[in-house]
C-alpha cells in the first residue's frame, strides 16, 4: 500500500516518477515480502510483451485498480 501511494504521488525517484506513471493496472498480493520481491524480479526480467500480456489477462481495459487495495 505504501509503495503504491509513493508512486501515485511521485514521492520516490525512479521509473514511475520519471515517466509519470500514476495508474495501478496490475498487482499481486503475497503473504511474505520475500515471495513478493521474488515475483517482482521475475516480472521485471520478462519481456515487455509478456508484461503486457500479464496486465491484459486480468485488466484488459487498463482500469486503475487502486480502489481495490484501499
Amino acid at each position: 500500500m505504501r509503495r503504491v501511494c509513493q508512486h501515485r504521488e511521485a514521492l520516490v525517484d525512479g521509473f514511475a516518477r520519471r515517466y509519470g506513471c500514476r495508474l495501478l493496472v496490475y498487482f499481486e498480493m503475497h503473504d511474505e515480502m520475500v515471495a513478493a520481491i521474488s515475483r517482482e524480479k521475475q516480472i521485471k526480467a520478462g519481456s515487455r510483451r509478456k508484461k503486457l500480456e500479464l496486465i491484459e489477462s486480468v485488466n484488459s481495459a487498463w482500469d486503475d485498480l487502486f480502489h481495490l487495495i484501499v
